[in-house]
């Protein structure tokens, strides 16, 4: 909601640029989505490998 606020008040400021970042906004997105998809790998390889070091604590501690 924050986020179409700020836009319309853009949008009767300057209406180019708005216009303009309406239609970026979605090609932004789509470059940066092969690097938030490996960021989710990333995070989840790091997951298991710390799920696989406590492994030996856990089992000890129950």
């Amino acid at each position: 909601m924050v986020k179409f606020l700020l836009w319309l008040v853009l949008f009767v400021l300057c209406w180019p640029l708005a216009l303009a970042a309406l239609v970026v906004y979605p090609l932004v997105w789509l470059l940066l989505l092969p690097f938030k998809l490996l960021g989710i790998a990333v995070e989840g390889a790091f997951t298991l490998l710390r799920a696989v070091v406590t492994l030996p604590a856990r089992l000890l501690g129950a």
